[in-house]
């Protein structure tokens, strides 16, 4: 398989599992996973590494999960692109959700006896410990006390010889296209069924400092490409 044919193809074995969660479910994904920059991105620049367990703070129906268990097959398959890595393996993947219907259509996709979907809120629920923490595009709804209490017990729960913190956020600093992101965040969030409250977001060099003061490495990588938004994924290390 070309590089360039990676993206649609996985997009489409990744949203297949959701063919039982309702068409919705499935269109969802496939339109999600195909336009997100950040899916693709992560894989492309090897940003997760493999390990006992990773959690995924927001995450949804479950997208990151089916993501990555399209890719894993693909390689097993022995039809991984040899222009890029390969993609990671894992024992177990926890995926926190405060949305039951999201959890539902998570658990409904089946996606293997290694990965779990639990209903909780974030600002309470135990992450335990994990090679790699993944949280995109959630902190912005809680205040700024609430998100760092957050990173301090994401920080706690990572190995601290190797963990590695996935964050993405939209940077305030970012102009127009930031405009736009929340903009767009409001019309989601409404679809989705939350009610719309106010929405905290700090400029890009705020999220590196408060990840840095924690003991964090980060390297930042802007995910926005072939999208008006002002997204970032940060990368943050341990170790």
């Amino acid at each position: 398989m070309e590089a360039r044919d990676l993206r649609p193809s996985l997009a489409r074995a990744a949203a297949e599992p959701y063919r039982k969660a309702g068409l919705f479910a499935r269109k969802f994904a496939q339109g999600k996973l195909t336009r997100d920059p950040s899916y693709m991105g992560i894989l492309e620049r090897s940003l997760l590494p493999g390990g006992d367990r990773i959690v995924d703070l927001g995450c949804g129906q479950g997208l990151v999960a089916a993501w990555l268990n399209a890719a894993r097959k693909t390689a097993d398959r022995g039809e991984w692109p040899s222009a890029l890595p390969l993609p990671p393996r894992f024992a177990r993947y926890t995926g926190v959700e405060l949305m039951e219907s999201d959890v539902a259509r998570a658990r409904q996709a089946a996606l293997g006896d290694h990965v779990e979907f639990v209903t909780g809120d974030l600002r309470a629920v135990d992450f335990g410990t994990a090679d790699a923490v993944i949280i995109l595009d959630v902190l912005h709804y809680m205040d700024i006390a609430a998100q760092d209490a957050v990173l301090e017990r994401i920080r706690a729960a990572l190995s601290p010889s190797s963990g590695r913190l996935l964050l993405r956020i939209g940077d305030a600093a970012g102009g127009w296209r930031f405009a736009f992101s929340r903009a767009v965040d409001h019309v989601v969030t409404f679809i989705r069924g939350h009610r719309l409250t106010a929405l905290h977001c700090r400029p890009l060099v705020d999220w590196t400092s408060k990840l840095q003061s924690l003991g964090f490495t980060v390297d930042t990588h802007p995910m926005s490409e072939g999208t008006p938004f002002a997204n970032v994924l940060l990368v943050a290390r341990l170790g």
